[in-house]
């Protein structure tokens, strides 16, 4: 089976190529098309990888694309690892890729040992107390939209405000530094858009990483000398001060969890506020659905909206031996892409992927990472923020909707939205 390109013109699956960065220029639609004809396409397919000067070019990777590999690979943590690299597709040198992973890219016993600490941390009390604090926050949001000119740019007035207001009041960073958060957040995720990073500037653009992430890492070092000192009763005290069974963070292992923290709870929940307001405008049948009863369906609607999205496209794995997965043989070594975006559309499992349907059940999606140890640990808060952020604007502003297309980033990692025209 064949897609069809921007000119009109039939390719075949050969002709994809999911590393060229024309490729995730596209539109939409186009791309979607690509992923159903190779999860049509029987075993594996391998893509070469980027070439990004600074390291060596690697062997290339198997795109998993259908959703039982994408299942598969993510219970079999002893077999497809993600310590040689998880949000990356070349080799970084050394930890270059824990400084900005952190769990994401460790395996047990680190991997375990680090979310212990950290899920220790997170105690009822604390959750509970910042659940509240999103309702507070967003009511505020609304208000200042409310009492605006009735347009504006929605990411920037809402969809990232929010993430990044909780985020930062978890860790106890105050408002004068959440400017400077949400620059280094867009940097480290700009993925290839040359608004963010250099384009063709390979060195330039390693730099400009390092430089994001070692804003942030300052920013909660600083921060972490104060708390063991003078301990509050914010997610920095809770992570300096704790001790589990004689287990503490390092300065390191703190500096690349609030890289992580900050980049995966602001940019992935965010992405999913700014394109749920675009789909519900889109999809008017599905937004009448959800306020004719919106306590009983937003839970529906929060899934069905990370179905459709995907904010993460994809993550890697690495095989540590020979082994088969799904019945293909893979060699150790093997690098394999986890792509969400195209498991999230497997016709084999969602009836009709292609329709946006908060009604859709089941809905076993992907959006959080798939099954095992990388399940996202902040998917009930972002889960949370959604939820109240949309019912806090559909109640108080029920004509607010989108106004124009949005303007998307251009990444193969994630599907983000830089900007949205609202009106209501």
């Amino acid at each position: 089976m064949a897609f069809w390109d921007s000119d009109g013109a039939m390719l075949k699956v050969e002709d994809i190529n999911l590393t060229d960065r024309d490729f995730w220029r596209r539109p939409l639609e186009h791309r979607h098309e690509a992923f159903a004809a190779l999860r049509r396409h029987p075993g594996l397919v391998r893509f070469e990888e980027p070439d990004v000067k600074i390291v060596p070019r690697g062997p290339g990777y198997y795109a998993l694309t259908r959703h039982a590999e994408v299942l598969e690979a993510s219970r079999r943590p002893q077999d497809f690892c993600s310590g040689r690299g998880a949000t990356n597709i070349p080799d970084m040198p050394g930890d270059l890729h824990e400084y900005f992973g952190s769990m994401i890219n460790m395996d047990d016993p680190r991997h375990a040992r680090l979310r212990r600490i950290v899920s220790r941390a997170f105690s009822p009390r604390m959750v509970q107390r910042f659940e509240d604090k999103v309702e507070r926050v967003a009511a505020g949001l609304v208000d200042e939209v409310a009492a605006g000119r009735g347009t504006g740019d929605f990411v920037a007035d809402v969809a990232a405000r929010l993430p990044l207001t909780i985020i930062c009041d978890m860790m106890g960073i105050g408002p004068e530094h959440h400017a400077a958060v949400l620059d280094a957040t867009n940097v480290i995720l700009a993925g290839n858009d040359p608004e963010f990073l250099p384009s063709g500037d390979p060195e330039r653009t390693a730099l400009r990483l390092m430089e994001a992430g070692q804003t942030l890492k300052d920013l909660v070092e600083e921060l972490a000398r104060r708390r063991r000192a003078e301990p509050t009763d914010d997610l920095t005290s809770a992570l300096v001060n704790a001790n589990i069974d004689g287990e503490s963070l390092s300065d390191q292992e703190l500096g690349s969890f609030f890289i992580l923290l900050v980049v995966a709870g602001n940019e992935t929940t965010r992405n999913a506020i700014a394109h749920g307001l675009d789909l519900l405008t889109r999809h008017p049948d599905q937004r009448a659905l959800l306020v004719e009863d919106f306590e009983g369906r937003i839970g529906g609607a929060v899934e069905e909206i990370v179905r459709y999205v995907s904010p993460v496209v994809w993550m890697r794995r690495t095989a540590t031996r020979d082994t088969t997965l799904a019945g293909h043989e893979v060699k150790e070594g093997d690098k394999l892409l986890l792509y969400y975006w195209s498991a999230n559309r497997d016709e084999t499992v969602f009836t009709d992927p292609e329709r946006f349907d908060i009604l859709r059940d089941p809905n076993p999606h992907v959006g959080f990472g798939g099954p095992g140890p990388h399940f996202c640990l902040g998917a009930h808060l972002a889960r949370r923020e959604i939820a109240v952020m949309f019912r806090q604007l559909l109640s108080r502003l029920p004509g607010i909707r989108a106004d124009g297309e949005p303007d998307r980033l251009e990444s193969s990692f994630i599907n983000g939205i830089k900007r949205l025209p609202y009106t209501f």
